[in-house]
């Protein structure tokens, strides 16, 4: 059984929701759950309810403020820099609908494949752009979304553990194929600025898979991501020649 300590992960978000890591404070700052974030909400409340976990919903809350905050400074960000907006995609408006129907663990699934993909985007966005200010956001999103994954990921692990393997089926490998898809379209959405910080498709997807093994790598006897190097950090992905 991997443990699952509640109170320190409210601990940290309620932290960072007080001093939030580097944003500039002119920047937007939403303090409420706009309506897609209610309804993610509602999910997580059945099922702390159901579980006897009733920190879940406050660290959700937190967390989804988080990633408000977030969307609001890159829209003013690309408003400033007169950034291209990425278009709606028929994928995005069915994750959308996978997200709002699906059970708990499902939406974690999808969360922890935007923030794993996050983290290797804007480090390499950070790499990519002259500009001091959009790298030091940069820096602060890829913070706050390692440990936006280190939660999901967290929690997925000891929902898992506590199943026979048989019952798991053929989850984890089908969730893997979707998450490689997902990288394949990032790249392609966003190849002009990748292969500026050096990745071309194979090298993205290479370094998207080592932060997805690192975090939902099989789980040892010692309760452990097997594929998780031995200093306990995440790889970095680097910034060589493009794949």
């Amino acid at each position: 059984m991997v443990p699952f300590d509640h109170e320190i992960w409210l601990n940290h978000f309620e932290h960072h929701a007080r001093h939030p890591r580097g944003l500039p404070a002119d920047l937007p700052s939403p303090t409420a759950l706009d309506a897609e974030g209610v309804r993610q909400l509602q999910r997580v409340e059945r099922f702390a309810q159901l579980r006897g976990i009733p920190a879940l919903v406050r660290i959700f809350e937190l967390l989804i403020l988080e990633d408000q905050r977030h969307a609001a400074v890159l829209r003013a960000y690309r408003t400033e820099y007169r950034l291209t907006l990425a278009r709606t995609t028929w994928t995005d408006r069915l994750l959308r609908r996978v997200r709002r129907r699906a059970g708990l663990e499902t939406y974690l699934h999808s969360r922890i494949d935007a923030d794993l993909l996050g983290i290797v985007y804007f480090r390499a966005l950070e790499a990519a752009t002259p500009c001091p200010r959009l790298q030091r956001l940069c820096r602060v999103l890829a913070s706050d979304k390692l440990a936006h994954v280190g939660f999901e990921a967290h929690l997925v692990l000891a929902l898992r553990a506590g199943r026979p393997a048989a019952l798991l089926g053929p989850m984890p490998d089908l969730h893997r194929a979707v998450f490689v898809v997902a990288a394949c379209r990032v790249w392609w959405s966003h190849r002009a600025m990748l292969r500026r910080a050096g990745y071309g498709p194979r090298r993205f997807v290479r370094a998207c898979l080592a932060q997805y093994a690192f975090y939902l790598g099989p789980v040892n006897k010692g309760g452990q991501t097997a594929s998780a190097p031995a200093a306990g950090r995440a790889p970095t992905p680097g910034r060589a020649t493009a794949g």
